[in-house]
């Protein structure tokens, strides 16, 4: 199976060396279990020598992608940086990215790579994975692309993309078992330490709220849910703020936001409970009255769905005081 490591110019060498060294280890396990070595790996750029991390590294491609006339996978690291800057200088791979799928590649962005396989327009009307950092910057660059809040993995046809950061090696576990087999890619997770089963970004994410758009109105309203957000706040109230009926309102504020005005006040006090958990030596009851719940299943449910954990198995990870909960 041969195996094409795109080495984007300015990419991220903490993402572009861990499929090449993967899928070789693979071959190895392959060879000590009695059987063939399956993954041939190269890397492949648009130019002979390629620098990372914003020339702090360089690689020796393998090939130029220009030669490539075929390959069966064409992983896709993230660029350094400014994305847009990241788009511009790889812009002269694109057209090769959809040449190599239209002729039966299976094509894989890692972390943010997901805006080099967007500009392709074979994630139109799909979904993807991508930092959760990222994502409302994605949203607005591709409208047409939906995005899988908070996964680790995305996989539609032949087309993979993956969370941010770590998350990565979680798409090439994946890939592994896919194209080899179970034993093996469980082998290589206990080689480089990895957890072989995540497959939620969402404990890791950090809301900070969509502010990158011109709706001043709508500012001032996330302005008030966010110093407002333990008292009991109601749609009629955020809409007389800004002197709006509530139907127009609910529709602006998603427009700006891409968040129902309920969405909103649920990540906000969900992410002041996250700082109180990480924090607060206070016990669970405690948070949910100051983060502005009353119900304890209501803030568990909505907790768990936006993070991934329960308030106590949130604490026990991230806590940096020793607390008994």
């Amino acid at each position: 199976m041969q195996i094409s490591v795109f080495v984007p110019e300015y990419g991220v060498i903490e993402a572009v060396t861990p499929p090449f060294r993967t899928f070789h280890t693979a071959n190895e396990f392959l060879t000590a279990f009695g059987k063939k070595p399956i993954f041939n790996v190269e890397y492949v750029g648009l130019n002979e020598y390629v620098p990372a991390n914003n020339g702090e590294y360089m690689v020796k491609t393998n090939r130029l992608l220009k030669d490539v006339a075929k390959t069966d996978l064409l992983i896709i690291p993230p660029t350094f940086g400014d994305t847009a800057k990241g788009i511009k200088a790889n812009a002269e791979a694109i057209p090769y990215f959809k040449k190599l799928h239209d002729q039966g590649a299976s094509l894989a962005s890692l972390c943010i790579g997901a805006f080099l396989l967007a500009e392709t327009g074979l994630l139109d009307g799909k979904k993807c994975s991508t930092h959760w950092a990222y994502i409302n910057e994605f949203k607005e660059r591709y409208p047409t692309i939906g995005v899988e809040d908070g996964a680790i993995i995305t996989e539609h046809d032949n087309i993979y993309s993956s969370g941010g950061a770590s998350s990565l090696w979680n798409l090439i576990l994946y890939l592994v078992e896919k194209f080899s087999d179970r034993e093996v890619a469980v082998m290589v997770s206990k080689y480089f330490a990895l957890d072989i089963g995540r497959d939620s970004q969402s404990q890791f994410a950090i809301f900070k709220g969509q502010r990158n758009h011109g709706d001043e109105d709508i500012k001032k309203v996330q302005d008030y849910i966010e110093k407002n957000y333990s008292d009991k706040i109601s749609i009629e109230i955020l809409a007389k703020l800004i002197n709006s009926g509530r139907r127009t309102f609910e529709r602006r504020f998603k427009d700006a936001t891409n968040n129902t005005p309920l969405e909103y006040i649920q990540r906000v006090r969900i992410e002041a409970a996250k700082t109180f958990f990480e924090a607060s030596r206070k016990n669970i009851t405690e948070i949910m009255f100051d983060v502005g719940y009353t119900d304890t299943k209501s803030f568990r449910d909505i907790f768990k769905k936006l993070t991934g954990l329960t308030p106590i198995e949130y604490r026990n990870k991230f806590a940096r005081l020793s607390n008994e909960v």
